[in-house]
């Protein structure tokens, strides 16, 4: 019986079973931290779904967890332009200037206002377009406007899905943004593998999380266990607020910061920051990420609805309706 149970097996089902059990325990281990099976098990089910793609190239399809790393680096960093502006965050270095953002915000929209608190981590801006589904491009922030094409370094990253559910009522083209960084671990354990073999040590975990990403070789991008926080919806769908937008990532499969709040007050803005200050090093994965952003929770694509810059925007950016106002809070 259960030879001729073997013999029904239909390669392309299983390959597709396969697919779906990896993706799932990358998301456990890579996004959720949360494994569900041993590295032994995980590396068992990867091994026979890479014999059957081996002995049935037909099988392959892009999006298999087999072909993140494909060998082949895109031309030399082409240039993207961005659907919208990748804006910078402004800077809040006090509590009275933390106060006077919230008075401006009060004076535009009402009294009846709620923060959205997220910890905010220093690495690479990163944007992932996704067409119907499936990853499409990755690019770098660039100067705002136009990035650099980094699409097979980026697939290398397991905490990025190559294929995913849409949320409803997305477009089938989308981008969603965030950080590529490096953990302090994974940094560390790079800054020993390096000693063993007699080169210099990298300076710091955000410079290096930024030239791994720009390596002509997608391999070497692999070799370095860069993670992902992603925070931007463009277009934003049916979200409308940026807590509303942290939540559907999640629930996409993409791994957003666990630590977020919503708060009522500036006060309790305020409080927030200062307990990430005394807590930051359980968290918060280079020693220079000591910040975190509040974002008003109002979507400011509202008819007259506020958007404004703690300071001015960044030279040719144009502070318009669809942009989220952002405070960057940090120690001096």
């Amino acid at each position: 019986m259960s030879k001729r149970r073997q013999r029904a097996v239909d390669p392309a089902v299983r390959v597709e079973e396969l697919r779906e059990q990896i993706r799932r325990h990358e998301r456990a281990y890579y996004v959720l931290d949360a494994p569900e099976v041993s590295d032994a098990e995980y590396d068992a089910l990867y091994l026979e779904l890479r014999r059957i793609e081996d002995e049935r190239p037909d099988l392959v399809s892009a999006d298999s967890p087999s072909q993140r790393v494909s060998g082949e680096a895109s031309d030399q960093f082409a240039k993207v332009r961005h659907r919208s502006p990748m804006l910078s965050l402004q800077n809040a270095f006090d509590e009275s200037e933390i106060r006077a953002f919230d008075k401006r915000v009060r004076a535009a929209v009402g009294d009846k206002v709620v923060y959205c608190a997220e910890l905010k981590i220093d690495g690479l801006a990163m944007s992932l377009t996704y067409a119907k589904g499936r990853l499409q491009r990755a690019a770098t922030r660039g100067d705002g406007t136009t990035g650099e094409d980094v699409t097979a370094n980026v697939r290398t990253i397991r905490s990025v899905p190559l294929a995913i559910t849409p949320a409803k009522g997305l477009p089938d083209l989308f981008e969603v943004r965030g950080e590529v960084y490096f953990p302090i671990a994974g940094f560390e354990k790079l800054n020993r593998e390096m000693e063993a073999a007699g080169k210099p040590r990298f300076v710091n975990p955000r410079n290096t999380a930024a030239g791994s990403v720009r390596q002509i070789d997608p391999n070497v991008t692999a070799s370095r266990d860069l993670q992902t926080f992603m925070y931007t919806l463009d277009p934003a769908g049916p979200a409308k607020s940026q807590w509303d937008v942290l939540n559907t990532l999640e629930s996409m499969g993409f791994r957003v910061n666990k630590n977020r709040r919503r708060l009522d007050s500036i006060d309790d803005v305020i409080k927030y920051h200062a307990e990430w200050q005394r807590r930051r090093h359980e968290f918060l994965p280079s020693p220079e990420d000591d910040a975190f952003v509040a974002s008003l929770m109002r979507p400011v694509t509202e008819p007259g609805a506020f958007a404004s810059w703690i300071a001015p925007p960044p030279a040719g950016i144009d502070n318009k309706p669809g942009d989220f106002e952002y405070v960057k809070f940090q120690e001096q």
